[in-house]
């Protein structure tokens, strides 16, 4: 059966707790957001916190409790959906009680909503009250509680230096906390393929389809282009286990970890998986039966729903609308704006005042992430401003209380973060032990390379803790922020029904005219990625890797080659810049061919 949710936009997760407390905050609305479970920590505090708020019952799970990991991400999720689902009855009461409520509901709903259809008709005494019970009944359901795990966060964990059972690794307690909740959502797996974790899905039925019913927990894979998602998708079917929506996202032009592809770009990636769709469908929907069929278990005769979704970059109604129309796509997410959005995002006043400050020189891609991927945020935190101090008084690196990220074996079996204080303290005094053997710059661009790594597990949850003037224990961290480059765009604090005017086209919340459109934004991002790829090449540089720089070339090139194609033939869409895009087109494709 497939589900049509009202909103054709959803929030993608952001950081460890700008969308912690999401669903509680727009669910109701019928707008889906995406919940990290990354830090256990920041969840049982935001379990207590919300728990006395709406007068649910409580349990502190410690940290000796079995198992603790898992059973907060439990009790966490169980608890938001108890609110949701509380204040979306309500919700639905006040919409009953009060044309004028219907009225100011009807302002964020999309035209192409039948919901909004039979609202307004109600509203006009057109629709008799009784059959507009039926419409909420019928239509109106509340925004999905989504999950993420970043597939590779797998952290190990020891009983004294005994290695657990790797069910009782990071990713795997998470994906087990999702799948023992209450919750009828999807879990969202990002940063790539985790052959462990995938098969760990068989070990619960909650995963598998049931005769006569929709699956009520579903997975979702973030990937940057259809080979990925093929691959994933086939590897999950053949143990029985159906991907409901693949979630395409831009490889640089999008928030946190950017993973780069080699040179695809969104248009030509959105092309093949509107093209090859139902390729996708039948190619795994026959694996899917093989394996339930081996197992015994119910096999469906026809294909589950399937979704494509895609987000990165976008910035205007006639860039989400594009993005509907040409490539077919279920739903886009806009994550960076809604950071500007305090009814919706947990940012405290002063991060929030930092995003809506940033320039387009401001935001850049860094290398502050322990994982080693480049990390997309924006100078002026008070993160920075920390490290600055440590760096220049040599107190060197965090204490790393959460240990998320301590995934680094150099040095140790159990794993280091490369942002904690032990591993820097044991690698610049390597780098000390040889420094005679270095020029200055060298010696100084090590140090730098080092030290420049930030505690994300604590920086990216302090702005939940601020904004809910919950008390930050241990070290100074200051906070860390993620938005992508699109934030430069978005000057000011807006209302969510102001933000989602603005998705819809009849508002506009961005005045800057010289916003480039998000495809070329992306393009102009690859050329500098090729760039920089080029100036790692010498003379000594292997066969493999020219090779590899050539075919990163190429793969632009073609995309330029698609969107020139694209932008000639459209009548449809960015008409008003089209001839300027068709400029910078040529202009990048020059000075790559050159």
């Amino acid at each position: 059966m497939k589900t049509t949710p009202i909103h054709t936009f959803h929030i993608p997760v952001m950081g460890l707790a700008y969308t912690i407390d999401s669903p509680i905050r727009v669910a109701h609305l019928g707008i889906s957001s995406v919940i990290s479970v990354m830090d256990d920590e920041l969840i049982e505090r935001l379990n207590k916190l919300y728990s006395e708020k709406f007068e649910l019952p409580y349990k502190e799970i410690g940290r000796k409790v079995e198992d603790f990991r898992a059973k907060r991400i439990t009790a966490y999720l169980d608890t938001v959906d108890t609110i949701v689902k509380e204040k979306f009855s309500n919700f639905k009461k006040e919409l009953l009680d009060s044309k004028k409520r219907v009225t100011e509901f009807l302002n964020v709903l999309p035209d192409s909503s039948i919901l909004k259809e039979q609202a307004e008709q109600y509203v006009l005494d057109n629709l008799s009250f009784e059959r507009f019970k039926e419409v909420l009944e019928s239509y109106f359901k509340p925004g999905s509680i989504d999950v993420n795990i970043m597939t590779k966060v797998d952290r190990e964990q020891y009983n004294g230096k005994e290695v657990l059972p790797s069910i009782y690794s990071d990713a795997h307690a998470a994906l087990r906390g999702f799948a023992e909740s209450k919750v009828q959502s999807s879990l969202i797996l990002s940063a790539g393929m985790n052959p462990r974790l995938f098969s760990y899905f068989e070990s619960f039925d909650v995963f598998y389809p049931q005769q006569h019913k929709a699956l009520d927990k579903k997975i979702v894979l973030k990937v940057s282009d259809y080979r990925s998602a093929l691959i994933q998708g086939s590897f999950l079917a053949k143990k029985g286990i159906w991907v409901s929506e693949y979630r395409v996202e831009s490889g640089l032009n999008c928030g946190g970890h950017a993973f780069a592809t080699d040179g695809f770009l969104l248009g030509p990636i959105m092309a093949e998986f509107k093209n090859q769709r139902q390729e996708l469908i039948a190619t795994t929907h026959k694996l899917l039966c093989n394996a339930l069929e081996e197992k015994q278990r119910y096999t469906p005769e026809e294909p589950l729903e399937l979704k494509i979704t895609v987000q990165g970059g976008i910035g205007t109604a006639e860039e989400h609308q594009f993005l509907l129309d040409t490539y077919e796509v279920d739903s886009v997410g806009w994550g960076s704006p809604f950071l500007l959005v305090p009814e919706a995002t947990s940012v405290d006043v002063q991060t929030r005042k930092l995003l809506a400050d940033a320039k387009e020189k401001d935001l850049y891609l860094s290398s502050i992430s322990p994982l080693g991927i480049p990390f997309n945020t924006v100078r002026g935190t008070t993160n920075e401003a920390i490290n600055k101090l440590r760096n220049a008084n040599e107190k060197y690196g965090s204490s790393c209380p959460r240990k998320y990220l301590a995934l680094d074996k150099t040095h140790s079996i159990e794993g280091w973060c490369t942002a904690s204080k032990k591993y820097q303290t044991k690698e610049i005094k390597a780098l000390k032990d040889i420094k005679s053997t270095l020029s200055d710059d060298d010696y100084i661009s090590k140090i730098e390379s080092i030290t420049e790594k930030s505690c994300l597990c604590i920086g990216l949850a302090n702005a939940s803790l601020m904004e809910q003037n919950l008390p930050i224990k241990g070290e100074a961290q200051g906070v860390v922020v993620c938005p992508g480059p699109n934030m430069a765009y978005f000057d000011k604090e807006v209302s969510l029904e102001k933000m989602i005017q603005h998705i819809y086209g009849k508002e506009n919340v961005m005045k800057h005219e010289n916003r480039p459109n998000f495809l070329i934004k992306e393009l102009e991002m690859y050329r500098e990625h090729f760039k920089k790829e080029l100036s790692a090449i010498t003379a000594d540089s292997s066969v493999i890797a020219k090779k590899k720089l050539e075919k990163l070339k190429n793969n632009i090139l073609n995309g330029i080659d698609y969107y020139k194609n694209l932008f000639e033939n459209t009548s449809n869409y960015f008409q008003k810049d089209n001839s300027k895009i068709l400029k910078e087109l040529e202009r990048i494709k020059m000075e790559l061919s050159n």
